[in-house]
């Protein structure tokens, strides 16, 4: 693009000096400022109207072809100049989307981001942070040319339509989430995702409350209502300010985490694995064996759905996560005595962090 534009550049530079010069031939030749204009751009565009005056003499017949040929190929010029302008951008377009094609079809475990709005714009600043690959998908000129802009992979459609989801690799991904401001689309997309990839992780955006019910029968593992969480996040400022202040304070998140971290306390994620001991238990049967030495804060179950205190007589299922917090060298102690069967097994997480 750099090489055509200097190309117009030079050829418009030589076509402004050719004219300039042709002029100044013409009235050395005794012609008037005008006839000389008149004649220069005739002769240069070969309109062919006839000479302003006689040309007779040899120099003055020798200097018009000069202004012929200098003219019409600086005209030439400039104009191929703008056609290679033209033909290298779209070239630089194919190849781009080439490029972002075989980027895509090599992704695996990777995150669809469906609408590249507000909400949109955050989760893949936040995948980005996070080394996690992720596909836009949108069908908005304007947001996808940001998204390109930003360097996110992208695909141009609506992501109802399954062979833009296909595009984007959804029988490979991890996840999917469908963030547009349209319920109905969300519930559509839904469909069709889980359709599509029966293993895969829907998150998906709901804005009326009656929504939700619609969008797990669809196959959303999680619904965020964000007019929900925005009241409940308000209604904490009004009844725990103090609080909601410290955490929402970078210097407010370390310090609670050193806090913990100096009591050597850790919140851990304990995963019923296949052939696991644990596999029928029941909540309490794990408080009975932890005999105190940690809290469970909550259990995720395989559907991907988190129940928050739950009941101790809640059987445990495969693919169940128990969150739990205790002393850093008594979780991994239990799990090697109860969850697993052959020790060495215990990968534990933090699963949950105060910090970003």
């Amino acid at each position: 693009m750099q090489g055509s534009l200097k190309r117009i550049l030079t050829g418009a530079l030589f076509f402004i000096a050719t004219m300039i010069t042709a002029v100044a031939g013409y009235m050395l030749a005794g012609w008037s400022l005008m006839d000389a204009v008149y004649m220069v751009v005739i002769t240069t565009f070969g309109v062919g109207y006839g000479e302003v005056h006689p040309i007779t003499s040899t120099t003055l017949r020798v200097f018009t072809i000069c202004v012929i040929v200098a003219g019409t190929s600086s005209a030439v010029y400039i104009v191929g100049g703008f056609f290679q302008m033209i033909t290298e951008g779209e070239i630089n377009k194919v190849l781009g989307a080439r490029r972002m094609t075989r980027s895509i079809e090599t992704l695996e475990q990777h995150v669809i981001i469906c609408g590249f709005g507000r909400m949109g714009q955050i989760l893949a600043r936040k995948m980005l942070d996070a080394n996690i690959p992720c596909v836009i998908i949108d069908n908005n000129a304007e947001r996808i040319a940001m998204a390109e802009s930003s360097g996110y992979l992208i695909r141009i459609g609506n992501a109802t339509d399954e062979a833009i989801l296909h595009t984007a690799g959804i029988d490979r991904a991890k996840v999917l989430a469908t963030v547009l401001p349209d319920d109905a689309a969300n519930v559509f997309i839904t469909l069709t995702a889980r359709e599509l990839n029966p293993k895969l992780m829907i998150l998906a955006r709901g804005e009326l409350p009656s929504t939700e019910k619609k969008l797990r029968l669809a196959g959303a593992n999680q619904v965020v209502l964000p007019a929900a969480i925005s009241a409940l996040r308000m209604s904490h400022m009004i009844t725990h300010p103090a609080t909601m202040e410290f955490l929402s304070n970078d210097d407010g998140r370390s310090r609670l985490n050193e806090l913990l971290s100096q009591v050597d306390i850790q919140v851990d994620e304990l995963a019923i694995v296949h052939n696991s001991p644990m596999v029928g238990a029941t909540i309490e049967d794990i408080e009975v064996r932890g005999k105190g030495t940690f809290i469970i804060v909550a259990l995720r179950k395989s559907d991907g759905t988190t129940i928050t205190h739950p009941s101790q007589a809640l059987v445990l299922s495969e693919g169940d996560a128990v969150i739990v917090m205790g002393h850093r060298g008594d979780i991994p102690q239990f799990v090697r005595k109860h969850v697993i069967r052959r020790p060495g097994r215990y990968a534990s997480s933090r699963l949950f962090r105060i910090d970003r």
